[in-house]
């Protein structure tokens, strides 16, 4: 921050002032926008994965190791910025108020999707049960409406089916959350609360830590809001020791 205010005549705290008036909290997380716009416009096109592949070749694993934990810390700070706090309160209220909560995520976000459905059903029983298939999520969606909340995940490449449930989401009148990694990507686009994991690291597919991070608590954020979970979620881990679920 002092050396962009100094290399553009200005003081710290103008930068602070500037990165305000263009809507952020403050100068890191404008910073965090700006490279990650820069990083993301690096990616486009087809061969994402196969790039990130290929960047790995040659390095050492030391190196690698260390760059994934450099890159996983961030990735975890920004699932509580500001900004993501806000998101995470207001997305847990929306899940909270309605009728029934649809989680969507395929391919690498099928496991974000299941885990947030998994956990969310322990303690509150608005959460619908999974989705296998695409036509499967579409039936499901088909039935919300202005009472239900539809939870879309993904990030680039942006999976066909998830874009397709969050349109038909809208067209349904129903409240939309999305968790993806540009605040102008297809799921953002109507969004009630949309939450912006950041995603580093030298691996072949984009980092998920923040992704989990940002689903633990959304459903941490929803126990705490509720009278209901406590005595919810007791009876859940009662019936699974009953039913010799455990060892």
């Amino acid at each position: 921050m002092r050396s962009l205010a100094e290399r553009s005549g200005a003081n710290a705290n103008t930068v602070v002032r500037l990165s305000q008036a263009l809507g952020f909290t403050g100068y890191e997380a404008c910073r965090n926008a700006f490279q990650d716009a820069l990083r993301q416009a690096s990616e486009t096109g087809g061969d994402i994965y196969g790039r990130r592949a290929g960047e790995l070749s040659g390095r050492d694993s030391a190196s690698v190791l260390d760059a994934i934990r450099d890159a996983g810390h961030r990735n975890l700070e920004s699932a509580f910025t500001q900004e993501s706090r806000l998101a995470i309160e207001k997305a847990a209220r929306l899940m909270l108020g309605a009728r029934q909560v649809h989680v969507v995520g395929v391919r690498s976000c099928y496991a974000i999707a299941d885990y947030l459905g998994y956990t969310a059903r322990m303690a509150f029983d608005n959460f619908a049960p999974r989705a296998g298939t695409p036509g499967d999520i579409r039936d499901r969606i088909a039935l919300a409406g202005p009472e239900d909340v539809v939870v879309s995940i993904s990030f680039r490449h942006y999976s066909v089916e998830t874009l397709a449930a969050h349109d038909l989401a809208l067209r349904q009148g129903a409240r939309t959350i999305a968790i993806t990694d540009d605040p102008k990507a297809p799921l953002a686009r109507g969004a009630d609360a949309v939450m912006l994991p950041e995603m580093h690291g030298p691996q072949p597919l984009p980092s998920m830590i923040g992704a989990f991070a940002l689903v633990e608590a959304l459903v941490a954020s929803m126990v705490v809001q509720s009278d209901k979970a406590l005595a919810n979620i007791t009876r859940f881990e009662q019936r699974l020791h009953e039913a010799g679920a455990y060892r």
